[in-house]
């Protein structure tokens, strides 16, 4: 593998700009990945000297390829690190070769997670949008649709940090942050406890987000409606609407565990301590469940999940009511702020709910309450989570549409087939539209089957987001079976005989003599 390098300026707190070299191993990866995919499969490629828009041209004298497909919209997921904390695209070439080859094969659009902590990078109300408005151009003139995906978390995966000014405020305050039974913080995303309190500078969490989705909506204002047709709004960590619950898991080890409650800063156990102060039982208010298991412990070893244990006890109901209230409570905050901010729009406001398939099958579904949702054998717990989507007009995102019961370990009593279902009628129950999104890039055809099996027929799904683009995706082994799957979904034949990519681009994209680029 060879490393390009690009010159370019990072911007900190001071004055002066030091000049850095950026070293791009990861767009080589997604230009080798999809070279590789070009070389070695059924998919060779017409490469033109000239510069043009392929896309465009094709539709013009084919009128089955059009900007609008009916059935589902297919959206495929950017780069998570596309765009860098200096505000520059990572690994443009590849990008922009991508989007080609998307458009070519009649995707709708493509996914583009914007992040809290590199567009308010440095301060409080100092926002820079250069890096995303540069790259959102580029999808517009590639004729791809957008859907934005506002993120308030972190991303450890790829060193994608929370606001610097929310760490150091994080340093004196670490009550903004959830933590667990002995104290640890998770510090990826803030605690649902702050979003009423004004512990930023006299602003509540709810209204720095505000701020910031504000500003997206004015600096993005040319393509709503018309390049970005859907936003989803970030809820917790990972964008998904849950606590932190699995976050300090053994790595490596087999997911047998239920993980732990994330109550324990100071301003959810005051809210605890209010709560059971009203109720009459104030000695429930001091702490969580003693008897609670750790990340790693089985659910059923410990007292409170085992048949007639704690959780089936008033104190349990109590104790679960609350906890799973805190997050609904936060939903429909996030959500109402959302669907205000965009409602003279036509951007569809969407949310993310995590798919949590471990215990499923069991009494207690342990997994599932200490992620939030009180969902056990006596209760749906995702009636009322519904019935928030539906009150702010929101859409659902599920994950976890390619995930298979018989790829499940037997040990942990998982049903990501049951639990979708579950979800999906609760949505149905309250006429939430629901948007599917794989967990992984799928590789077998099993995978692909069932996400179709997830998206067509009475299931009636209109939008779905593929994750997401990279060497993976685009690999000789993935990338023929996701073209197989997107023609299949629309029941376009695709003729790719134009691929327009110019000279410097064949160079890093594809080498060698390649005439022909063809769906199968």
């Amino acid at each position: 593998m060879f490393l390009t390098t690009q010159r370019g300026f990072c911007q900190s707190g001071s004055n002066n700009n030091k000049p850095m070299m950026i070293i791009c191993a990861t767009e080589n990866k997604l230009h080798m990945g999809f070279s590789q995919m070009l070389k070695s499969s059924n998919f060779p490629v017409k490469v033109s000297s000239r510069y043009q828009s392929a896309a465009s041209t094709k539709a013009s004298r084919d009128p089955t390829i059009s900007d609008h497909k009916e059935g589902v919209k297919l959206y495929v997921g950017l780069p998570l690190n596309s765009v860098s904390e200096c505000h520059a695209i990572n690994h443009s070439r590849a990008i922009a070769a991508g989007l080609r080859a998307l458009k070519l094969l009649g995707v709708e659009g493509v996914e583009l997670p914007i992040w809290w902590g590199v567009s308010e990078r440095e301060a409080m109300g100092k926002y820079e949008w250069s890096g995303y408005l540069a790259l959102v151009d580029m999808i517009q003139k590639s004729g791809l649709k957008l859907h934005v995906s506002l993120c308030f978390h972190a991303c450890k995966e790829e060193s994608i940090h929370l606001p610097k000014w929310v760490s150091e405020i994080g340093e004196s305050k670490p009550d903004i942050f959830f933590a667990d039974r002995s104290g640890t913080r998770y510090k990826d995303c803030l605690s649902f406890g702050v979003d009423n309190l004004p512990v930023f500078d006299g602003k509540t969490a709810i209204q720095v987000y505000q701020g910031f989705i504000e500003s997206f909506k004015t600096f993005f204002s040319p393509f709503m409606g018309s390049t970005i047709t859907g936003v989803t709004i970030g809820l917790g960590p990972d964008g998904e609407l849950r606590y932190p619950s699995c976050h300090d898991r053994i790595k490596n080890s087999v997911d047998h565990g239920a993980g732990e409650f994330q109550c324990y800063d100071e301003n959810m156990m005051s809210s605890l301590k209010e709560n059971a102060e009203n109720v009459g039982n104030p000695l429930w208010g001091l702490c969580g469940p003693h008897d609670a298991p750790n990340y790693n412990q089985q659910p059923m070893l410990n007292t409170f999940f085992e048949d007639g244990g704690s959780w089936e006890t008033a104190y349990g109901d109590f104790f679960l009511s609350w906890y799973s209230t805190q997050l609904v409570s936060h939903a429909d905050r996030m959500l109402s702020l959302a669907s205000s901010s965009f409602n003279d729009t036509t951007v569809k406001v969407t949310g993310k709910l995590p798919l949590v398939p471990s215990w499923y099958r069991s009494r207690s579904h342990p997994a599932e309450v200490t992620a939030g949702f009180y969902n056990t054998i006596y209760r749906n717990g995702y009636e009322e989570i519904a019935k928030i989507f539906c009150k702010n007009s929101c859409g659902m995102i599920l994950p976890g549409v390619d995930m298979l019961d018989e790829q499940q370990p037997n040990e942990v009593f998982s049903s990501p087939e049951l639990l979708l279902a579950d979800i999906r009628d609760a949505c149905r129950n309250h006429g939430v539209e629901v948007c599917g999104q794989n967990l992984n890039v799928a590789s077998t055809i099993k995978n692909f089957e069932q996400i179709k099996l997830n998206l067509v027929g009475e299931n009636g799904i209109e939008l779905f987001l593929y994750q997401r683009m990279g060497s993976d995706f685009f690999s000789p082994e993935n990338f023929p079976l996701f073209t197989a799957f997107v023609r299949s979904l629309n029941q376009v034949e695709v003729d790719l005989d134009d691929l327009g990519v110019n000279d410097g681009e064949s160079a890093l994209l594809v080498p060698g003599k390649i005439r022909k680029l063809q769906a199968v």
